[in-house]
């Protein structure tokens, strides 16, 4: 099991963002990782990152597919992997309705579909067999309708790599298993590996609809929160407001994902409760009810031992790659003692 760490958005200035990046390098971290929502974005950062480190691959986990046309997504990537020495790691995600349309102004659409079109100009751009053509249901390029000049193109430079690896995010079985089918690797949020069969079906059937191309290497890349000390109610104190706001707050009723997935893991008293509650502007409250057991199926709390034997079950559920999410340098020593 590779160790990776995950930086979200950068909300503490560059200078701490690459001291962490070096300091993981050091430890013999494979990764790291930025994110994007409607603040910073994911790409600045690492292009900072990667002016000062030298072998530390750079993951965005994620850039929003409905934010960029897959075009620009494509120059982007190459362009960063050129400049890295071919470091980059690809991960994109649809993102959720209230963000793509209320932020990006773009129709929602069918993510499955979405998602597949996408990547299929990705790669091909990348290839540049042949000049850009593709006719979707999301994407129409060259677009009929318009002036009437537009012609397929092919990217003018050679990519340092054909094939930039690239990561999908997913919650569900048909978002999982479409990762499975089409891409290098899955980004998973919330992950529990006490439930380990369920999403192992999920990718399996990924697998079976490739009908033969899936890739053999295939990297299953959870974020896992890490807070150590000796209290454990004190450490899941540190992450309850986050899973309340993403459980209660990131989406509407009946359309959020992270609700869903909490849902699906047997808490759905308690993530009706949160969504109520937040919802209501109660958001003390619904962090108040996120049940210590879910924090502790998705994060790894506690003291030193303890996070040490519950390692274990990290590494039998199938994970290759931990993107460890944490500011503390002494917590990312630790894991690399633990894990590398």
């Amino acid at each position: 099991m590779r160790l990776a760490l995950s930086i979200g958005q950068i909300t503490t200035g560059m200078p701490d963002a690459v001291a962490r990046a070096q300091e993981a390098e050091r430890l013999g971290y494979d990764s790291i990782w930025t994110a994007e929502i409607y603040g910073t974005d994911a790409i600045t950062p690492l292009a900072w990152i990667a002016a000062h480190t030298q072998k530390l691959k750079l993951g965005t986990g994620i850039l929003q597919m409905t934010a960029r046309v897959p075009a620009m997504t494509a120059m982007t990537a190459q362009s960063l992997d050129l400049l890295s020495g071919g470091r980059v790691l690809l991960g994109i995600g649809v993102s959720g309705p209230q963000v793509v349309e209320g932020w990006h102004g773009v129709a929602y659409g069918n993510p499955l579909q979405r998602t597949r079109e996408y990547v299929e100009i990705l790669r091909a751009i990348w290839k540049r067999d042949q000049p850009l053509e593709h006719h979707g249901a999301h994407y129409d390029i060259p677009l009929r309708g318009g002036t009437g000049l537009g012609k397929p193109l092919k990217l003018i430079n050679h990519p340092l790599r054909a094939e930039i690896p690239i990561y999908l995010a997913a919650i569900g079985p048909k978002n999982v298993a479409l990762a499975r089918e089409i891409a290098e690797g899955w980004l998973p949020v919330f992950y529990s590996p006490y439930r380990a069969q369920i999403y192992r079906e999920w990718l399996n059937e990924g697998v079976r609809r490739a009908n033969g191309h899936a890739r053999q290497e295939f990297d299953v890349a959870p974020s896992v929160s890490v807070v150590v000390g000796d209290n454990l109610e004190k450490c899941y104190a540190q992450l309850k407001p986050q899973l309340a706001l993403y459980i209660g707050g990131m989406g509407a009723r009946g359309k959020n994902f992270y609700n869903d997935l909490v849902r699906g893991y047997g808490y759905e008293k308690e993530a009706d409760e949160i969504q109520n509650l937040f919802l209501s502007g109660k958001r003390d409250e619904a962090t108040a009810r996120v049940p210590d057991k879910l924090v502790d199926e998705i994060a790894l709390c506690g003291p030193r031992a303890r996070i040490a034997e519950r390692l274990s079950a990290w590494k039998e559920s199938g994970v290759t790659t931990m993107r460890m999410a944490t500011n503390n340098l002494e917590t990312m020593r630790l894991m690399a003692e633990l894990v590398l």
